[in-house]
Order: C-alpha cells, then structure tokens, then sequence
C-alpha cells in the first residue's frame, strides 16, 4: 500500500499523517528521514543544507554521478517496492502519479484558518503568519515546479483534497483509513492464495545456488531466489547502467546472501557491489558467503544439524 500526502502549512496535515500512520500501522517517509538516513552517507553537511533550503539544489549532481532528485526518486521507488508506506510530499504525488496501488491526498484549509493556527503553533503575529505561510507556500509549489514541470496545487493531481477548514483530525482520519482499506490496490486484505500450490520451479543459474537452498531447506529456513534487483550505477540522465541481484533473500533475518567460489577475482568484483548497495541502501542486511561456509552460515542463525 502506498499514500501520498501533500498539505499546506497549517492545515493540520502533519497531525493527520501521524494519526493516519498510527491507525493503520504504517511508516511515514518525510524529507527530514530522507536527508538523514538515506543522504547522509552520500551527501556532505553543505549539500544537505542545501537540499533543505532550495528546490533547485536537487537538480545538482551527487557523488554518485546522478542528481539528487534522481538518487531520491530511485530509493523511493526501491524502498516501495519492497514496503507500503506514507510518503509526506517529495514529488510523491507525481513519481508514483501512475501507480495502481497508490492513493494521493491533498490536505489544506482556508488561508484565514490557517493563519490562525500557525498565530497559535508559531507565536506569530498575524503579519507575521501570513508572511510565514507564503514562504512555505512558495517552496513548495517551486519545488514541484522546478523538478516536475508541475502546478503544486493542481487537484488532478490527488484522489482526494481535503479541507481542515470543515474536517478535524479524527474525521480526515477516518476517512483515508476508510479508503485505504476499500480502494482497489491500496490495501489488499483478502485472503492470500496458498503459495506452495502456485509456485512455480526455481530455476538455478548455478549448481552450487541449487545446493544452497538444498541446506537452507533442510534446516526449515524460507528463502526467495533473486527476489530483489537492486540499481547500483546510473549515467548522468538518471538511466540504470548497472544493477546488482542477491542470489538469496532469507525473510525470517532479514538478511540476502550472495554466494561465491574462492576465486579471488570474483570474491573481489562482488565485494565491491555489496559495499556499493550497503551505501545506496542504509539498512539493507547482505552477507557473502563461500560455498564451504554453508554450514557455518547456518549454524551462525542457530540452526544445527540434527
């Protein structure tokens, strides 16, 4: 499931999408835990400076050799992929502008309510407030316009736009939990087919993989055969140019594993994707494992021979 919200400061949009997240039990991706989790590592204290001031700077060419906007639209859409999520503006609303599984939700109220609020939120006054509020305004139509081409405020853009100047909270909130659970594609909670009748037969790309899922079925392990592809390199227009596939994804630890033979050449030319995907994924578990250490990988997850 995945859900898009943009709001306009002061129309208790972030009040709603934590009410929201809570209800529903679901993540929320923001541009603060972008900057933090996934650019820290990528982008120096200037840069992500820069990236919360200015629109414009996502445009700028990263240390990977694409923009930044690129860099951020690929881990979105890597991240989703994998997990549903709440996703708080970004550009979300248009990256995922096609998605079938996606809602997009506006959230605004009368400039008057607004400036009120934030009087309140912000001690400001009303001058004040409403010079505030045409700052964060303007960013954030200029942000969307200058990566997107795009009106912010466009309402063709969104499923729903929803005015807090006639809403609360909990009544906004029972509504996006309402369509979530009952749009087709956001939530899907019939029940699920009977995965061991459908599945088709894995085929291996090598022997010693087949012998793998051998162990790992002997010990009860679940595993998935190249379940993930993920983008490592791109060239300067945001195009894929190099991507890395896990031969083993194990969902019980979280973990992918990637095997390889002794040879030096090839441990080298795999360490160095694992280390590549470890700084484009913060949080992404892989080990590489040798074909003697299929044991010891086992037992390292507690699991040892009868």
């Amino acid at each position: 499931m995945l859900i898009t919200i943009s709001r306009q400061t002061g129309s208790l949009g972030e009040e709603i999408t934590e009410a929201l997240a809570k209800k529903i039990d679901l993540p929320i991706i923001t541009r603060g835990m972008v900057l933090d989790q996934w650019f820290s590592e990528v982008a120096s204290k200037h840069e992500l400076h820069m990236l919360t001031e200015s629109p414009a700077f996502f445009q700028t060419t990263s240390s990977l050799g694409i923009s930044f906007a690129a860099l951020l639209e690929n881990r979105i859409r890597q991240y989703t992929s994998e997990h549903s999520a709440i996703i708080v503006g970004l550009g979300s609303q248009i990256i995922f502008a096609h998605h079938p599984g996606a809602l997009h939700v506006k959230i605004t109220a009368p400039l008057e309510v607004r400036i009120q609020r934030v009087m309140q939120t912000h001690s400001l006054e009303e001058k004040d407030a409403e010079r505030f509020l045409e700052l964060t305004d303007r960013k954030h139509r200029r942000y969307i316009s200058t990566l997107y081409n795009r009106e912010w405020s466009d309402p063709a853009l969104y499923h729903l736009v929803l005015n807090t100047g006639f809403l609360n909270v909990e009544e906004a909130v029972s509504l996006l939990a309402y369509m979530a659970y009952n749009r087709p594609g956001v939530m899907d909670t019939s029940p699920q087919p009977d995965t061991e009748q459908i599945q088709r037969p894995v085929v291996f790309k090598h022997p010693s993989e087949e012998e793998f899922a051998t162990i790992l079925d002997m010990h009860g392990i679940e595993w998935q055969y190249e379940p993930t592809t993920f983008p490592i390199k791109w060239d300067a227009e945001g195009n894929i140019t190099q991507a890395f596939s896990p031969d083993f994804y194990l969902p019980r630890f979280d973990t992918y594993i990637e095997l390889t033979t002794m040879e030096q050449k090839y441990v080298s030319e795999k360490k160095k994707k694992v280390q590549l995907l470890k700084k484009l994924y913060p949080g992404t578990n892989i080990n590489i494992v040798f074909k003697n250490d299929f044991y010891s990988l086992a037992r390292r997850f507690g699991l040892r021979e009868e």
